[in-house]
């Protein structure tokens, strides 16, 4: 198990037979932070550098090097990472012995022994957590020695006084001090010994402080002289293009380095407390670095305990038994990130002391969890959620959607009350759920080009512009990760969806929606992509390209969605793909005609209106007003079910026609589109249908917009005390209230005692002297109609849902077409069978057998 350097995840990976990033590392001291983000775009905008020799001054490198820690660039060495300067300064001092305190980082007897140098080991004190006595070294240490102490020392963690040790290189000038900084960086205050005295080297890692291994990058500080003798130990273009530009760049992030440390610092204090409460009997060395020197009692080795970690939990730890002076009972562990480190210590109490209860602390149960992020807006994730939940749902496990903030004018109300999107609604009926507000906690509502008004668990919190929303998002956080914690704790697994693209770089420092929620849930995501649009594979790469790598970690993989053709035509474009990223694709669905689920988008909603053709047989006609702010537009899709209607979008005077019917939908602001209506004619038009007897419906803000005006003195959707004078067909004012009514509602249509269910969302309080249109039950009403009953109008949305009533609406148009009724009820709106219509696509032509490994299921 054991190896001389940790970090060895090919190996170990090998052997459990599965990827390497599966493993958690524990066993290599690198920084659990990862990279500065834009290092990313630092390496990719120089990736064409490599075409080309580096500079073998690597002078930019030395020059942010020497501005750092305030030394001549003549004293500095940059290299391949510190072990190949380790090995040079052995190689150019030629010391007479090299004594070493132990235990010690393994390499510093492996560079004397390659450069035929004798050593003196100098054991520490495992008594006295093996802290160095300068005093004793002091005595042991002669003219023409080498001393080699790391800084803090690996593995122990353990720390020299700067003070003290400057004063021992005061005191033996003929000794040369090589100091070991790699795991400096990580420690508040520390203060670097480079260059302070002449017979004094030091060298630093650039590769675990900024979680850069893999690109191996180092420096070593001494005096000129000495830097000159290096040189000549090592081979030219030691250090390639892409290290360079690392290395400049991450020197001067100071906030990074900061943050860095107190991340480190604070993880490692409460990792402690955790073996402290869960382990007490493992031994944990104090020291003062990103990692951990364990001493393991009882009869199992560390190597042993190594092996099931791995075997059991896929945690890879550092065995020390190949350290002098350390035993088989000793194991070193690297600081990660809270979670991780919380991990850990529940893996090692599961081995260690079976039998104790795990702190709630270190013991948060996972909901197997998989999350559908975008190339973009109407890529189809709402409907592949909606199809995922059903598949989930029909082999037998409890399943819920969550998108923590949707943006959408299409919305629905809870029993309780709570509003939520329209989407997510969807896909709780495919879960056989009731809509929960905890499913959508954040629904943005826009109201204009740069406003919405925010809604949260349900009610509103008022309107904001984005950069006000982008600031009170920080407090939105914690309430979307409660809601999904609750709701994740009732569920055998959940089904999370993204908004918009994951790659919006503009927005991803203040994301809550995307990958950030599925770190928080641990669910791997699938990107999808809707390849009809043309470029999908670009973008697949692109959005892979600007990721980090932790959300890279996130990505499992890719869905095309919305292909029309032969599939195998697509082989060459995933191999590529997955060549370029590392990632597969775990489907290809088709393009699905009529599916009859309500849509996410009115852009979608809208598009398929316009490619729907005109029935052939006899059949109603019907105008939809495509108003700016169109709210709820799938009030009016159970109409699209119907083989006797044919239903279009008018956004222009010329273009309304002579339809049976006229619809003015809901609407986000009805000022502003009362305001569109006069502006583009539609209002004259309209009122010209109405006299020649068309029959004319709004429905929520449509209904606001047949009466004779709309005030809005608060300035929900314009500047308080605005007024718009309505159509005036209808005998109504509209006042707009700070308070929102949501509500759901059951009842009676009076004219042709029809039943009709739906709810009302609408901040409008309406008064008209005309009876009421619509009876709920427990009293209440809704509504009302001009005299002739041609034009009427209510708040109630999802008035068409109802067969009975629908049915009974077309077949009066037909009789004042002279049409005779259809027979038969005509069409059942019920999305229950385009759901098992969709989960048996789904099922067909995802790899579903990953998809159920993903979750963990």
């Amino acid at each position: 198990m054991s190896s001389t350097h940790g970090g060895n995840l090919h190996e170990l990976a090998a052997r459990l037979g599965c990827k390497a990033e599966e493993i958690l590392d524990c066993s290599a001291n690198i920084n659990p932070l990862g990279p500065p983000e834009q290092l990313w775009q630092v390496l990719a905008a120089r990736l064409p550098d490599i075409i080309h020799y580096p500079d073998p001054e690597a002078a930019d490198l030395v020059k942010a090097i020497s501005n750092q820690y305030r030394i001549g660039s003549g004293q500095i060495v940059v290299g391949n990472g510190t072990s190949e300067l380790l090995y040079a300064a052995v190689r150019a001092a030629k010391p007479q012995r090299a004594v070493i305190p132990v235990p010690a980082y393994i390499d510093y007897r492996n560079a004397c022994a390659h450069a035929g140098v004798k050593v003196l080991p100098v054991p520490l004190s495992a008594e006295q957590d093996f802290q160095p006595h300068l005093r004793q070294l002091y005595e042991l240490l002669r003219p023409g020695d080498l001393l080699i102490l790391g800084q803090p020392n690996n593995p122990t963690g353990r720390l020299n006084d700067r003070q003290k040790l400057l004063a021992l290189a005061d005191r033996q000038p003929e000794v040369l001090f090589l100091i070991d900084e790699a795991f400096a960086g990580f420690i508040e205050g520390y203060e670097s010994i480079a260059c302070c005295r002449e017979n004094i080297i030091t060298l630093c890692s650039l590769t675990k402080l900024f979680a850069v291994p893999g690109l191996r990058l180092g420096f070593l500080a001494a005096s000129e002289a000495f830097c000159q003798k290096i040189r000549t130990q090592i081979a030219p273009w030691s250090v390639n293009s892409l290290a360079q530009a690392a290395g400049t760049f991450v020197l001067g992030q100071t906030s990074y380095i900061q943050r860095s440390r107190e991340t480190v610092q604070n993880c490692r204090e409460k990792l402690l407390r955790e073996l402290a409460e869960n382990l007490p009997r493992l031994r944990v060395i104090e020291g003062a670095a990103n990692f951990l020197l364990i001493h393991l009692s009882g009869r199992i080795s560390a190597a042993n305990l190594a092996d099931r970690l791995l075997r059991e939990s896929k945690i890879a730890i550092r065995v020390c038994s190949d350290y002098e002076g350390l035993n088989s009972q000793y194991f070193r562990i690297a600081v990660r990130s809270e979670e991780e480190n919380n991990r850990l210590v529940h893996a090692l109490q599961k081995i260690l002391d079976p039998e104790k209860t795990v702190s709630s602390t270190t013991q948060r149960k996972r909901t197997p969890a998989l999350m559908l992020i975008g190339t973009g807006s109407d890529v189809g994730k709402s409907v592949l959620a909606a199809g995922l939940c059903r598949v989930l749902l029909q082999d037998g496990l409890r399943v819920a959607p969550f998108k923590a903030q949707n943006m959408s004018l299409n919305s629905c109300v809870t029993k309780d009350g709570g509003e939520m999107g329209r989407a997510q609604v969807v896909q709780a009926q495919a879960c056989l759920l009731d809509p929960d507000v905890r499913m959508n906690p954040v629904l943005l509502k826009p109201s204009s080009d740069t406003g919405s008004q925010v809604i949260v668990l349900g009610k509103p919190v008022g309107n904001m512009r984005v950069a006000e929303y982008v600031r009170y998002k920080d407090k939105l956080w914690q309430t979307v990760c409660t809601a999904y914690d609750e709701l994740a704790a009732e569920q055998d697994c959940i089904i999370l969806e993204g908004a918009g693209s994951a790659g919006e770089v503009n927005l991803k420092a203040h994301d809550i929606v995307n990958l950030r929620m599925a770190q928080h849930s641990q669910a791997p995501a699938l990107l999808v992509g809707d390849i009809d649009r043309g470029g999908v594979y670009a973008s697949f790469i692109g959005h892979v390209e600007v990721m980090v790598p932790w959300e890279r970690k996130l990505l499992a993989g890719f869905i095309v969605n919305r292909f029309r053709g032969d599939v195998s035509l697509l082989a060459d474009a995933h191999h590529f793909l997955e060549q370029r990223t590392g990632k597969p694709v775990f489907g290809v669905i088709p393009w699905l005609h009529e599916l009859g689920l309500p849509q996410e988008d009115s852009v979608s909603f809208k598009a398929g209106l316009y490619n729907r053709p005109k029935p052939a047989t006899e059949h109603i006609e019907i105008a939809l007003i495509d108003l700016p702010h169109i709210s709820n537009f799938t009030d009016i899709e159970p109409l699209l079910a119907e083989p006797d209607v044919w239903l279009r979008t008018v956004r222009h005077a010329d273009q309304l026609g002579q339809p049976d019917c006229v619809i003015l939908p809901g609407s986000k602001n009805v000022i502003a589109d009362v305001a569109w209506l006069k502006e583009s004619g539609l209002d004259a038009a309209i009122l010209r249908a109405a006299k020649q007897g068309r029959e004319i419906i709004g429905i929520c803000g449509g209904f606001q917009m047949l009466g004779h005006s709309v005030l809005d003195p608060h300035g929900l959707e314009g500047e308080p005390g605005s007024l718009r004078k309505g159509l005036g067909l209808l005998d109504l004012t509209t006042e707009l209230a700070t308070e929102k009514t949501l509500t759901r509602r059951q009842g009676t249509h009076l004219p042709s005692g029809q039943p009709v269910c739906g709810y009302e969302i609408h901040h409008g309080r309406s008064e008209t002297a005309a009876a009421a249109l619509l009876h709920f039950e427990g009293g209440a009403s809704c509504g009302c109609t001009d005299p002739s009953g041609k034009v009427w109008g209510s708040y109630l949305h999802g008035i068409f849902d109802s067969d009975l009533f629908r049915r009974w609406l077309i077949n009066r148009w037909r009789a004042a077409k002279g049409l005779p009724a259809l027979s038969g009820q005509g069409a059942h709106y019920d999305l229950e069978p385009a759901l098992d219509q969709l989960a048996e696509v789904l099922r067909w032509n995802l790899d579903m057998k990953a998809i159920y490994r993903l979750l963990g299921v």
